[in-house]
């Protein structure tokens, strides 16, 4: 049987092609019952059949149809690639419907896996690993996640005004009992210390980012996490004013008069980043620690984006978080609740985005775009893990590729 009308068989033709092959047995339920044709023949995978509807049940029967199926679907390379699937020599690609990602592409064509039944990539030693796949950085999206976390710091920064204003008199209201205050004396230079060691932090961070292939991705997460813990503190701290945590702190209500000069401190308070470093002095913001959340976000953003065998890199990042909260409450800044609670939501939320941002089955469900349309916004393209792999941001100067080819 000429095997270049592939394409055009008819269901009969089928049928003869698999009398041919030894197949009489299957002619009935593939030709007869599912009308197989020779466009279907070709697309026809191991998976289509040990799955429903066709189920067949004999093992070797399976694999010798399998053999003459990618004999056949060799032979004609050219109209499986013409018809969208790419023959790799063991069973076409393609998608094969399921899961689609929100900008069209099928989840199981970004995994690197065959979508049709085929396996993944095995090694010599007999490991498997997931072939690299291209992940689409979709820089709007990071444009916009920036936006987000610079509206959410203008804010927070007008909020904090506010709060200033309504600052409880310590006259009236003495600082709370808290143990870990009440029990280690006040460190004067400490609180420039938890700064310097979010500083710290930060550069680690930005080196991190800026040799990282994804940084578009993680740039976006980010923001997004950032953004949104600092818009659930602005919540807190304005609605709950706790007394000042220490009789070093002067405080007292201050009002600062129309708007206009409300927006003038706030946006002192946002330019100066918010640091003592900077010259930035404020009261009322403690419920909850915002120092805390960017020493413990930046924490787990280096310690996730980099290899698990960059051991002095983790320790370094851990020990600077663990030492600049300690800093921070032998300053007398913050409450030990505040640093806690702040602790608790930043480590917590960036758990259950990774852990949703990893799990294909939540990631694309229809309870994730309910619940959280922001992840489901800015995730639906990331299919699965964000492996760590670097490269040049930029191209090697001519100098340096003379130097090192």
């Amino acid at each position: 049987m000429a095997q270049q009308g592939v394409r055009h068989w008819t269901v009969k033709q089928v049928g003869r092609w698999l009398r041919e092959e030894g197949f009489c047995d299957y002619v009935d339920l593939l030709c007869n019952k599912h009308r197989l044709d020779g466009t279907s023949l070709l697309t026809l995978t191991e998976y289509d059949l040990r799955s429903p509807p066709l189920e067949l049940k004999v093992l070797g029967d399976i694999k010798r149809l399998m053999v003459s199926l990618r004999k056949l679907q060799k032979q004609n390379a050219d109209v499986l690639e013409e018809l969208g699937f790419a023959h790799d020599g063991h069973s076409p690609q393609g998608s094969a419907g399921g899961e689609w990602l929100c900008n069209g592409e099928s989840v199981r064509d970004c995994d690197g896996v065959d979508a049709l039944g085929g396996e993944p990539y095995q090694y010599s030693n007999g490991k498997h690993k997931q072939q690299s796949r291209r992940l689409d950085p979709e820089y709007w999206k990071t444009v916009l996640s920036s936006i987000y976390v610079v509206f959410v710091f203008g804010f927070t920064s007008f909020v904090m005004v506010i709060v200033h204003e309504r600052v409880p008199d310590m006259r009236t209201y003495p600082p709370l009992p808290d143990i870990f205050l009440d029990s280690v004396p006040r460190i004067p230079w400490a609180f420039a210390m938890a700064e310097a060691c979010g500083l710290i932090l930060c550069n680690i961070w930005l080196l991190v980012l800026l040799l990282h292939k994804h940084r578009s991705i993680l740039l976006r997460r980010l923001c997004s996490l950032m953004g949104t813990v600092f818009m659930l503190r602005c919540i807190t701290m304005f609605v709950t004013s706790l007394s000042v945590p220490g009789q070093h702190l002067q405080c007292t209500g201050k009002m600062y008069g129309d708007m206009w000069a409300k927006l003038q401190r706030a946006v002192a308070i946002w330019s100066g980043f918010g640091m003592t470093l900077t010259g930035v002095q404020t009261c009322g913001d403690y419920m909850f620690s915002g120092h805390t959340v960017v020493l413990t976000m930046l924490n787990f953003f280096v310690t996730e984006y980099t290899p698990r065998s960059w051991n002095f890199i983790h320790t370094l990042s851990w020990v600077l978080n663990l030492f600049g909260i300690f800093f921070i409450l032998a300053a007398h800044e913050h409450y030990s609740i505040d640093v806690f609670i702040a602790f608790y939501i930043t480590t917590r939320l960036f758990l259950y985005y990774h852990t949703l941002a990893n799990t294909r089955a939540y990631q694309h469900s229809r309870r994730a775009r309910i619940w959280f349309p922001m992840f489901s916004f800015f995730e639906c393209n990331v299919n699965g893990p964000v492996p760590n792999e670097y490269c040049w941001p930029f191209s090697r100067p001519a100098l340096l590729r003379r130097l090192i080819g």
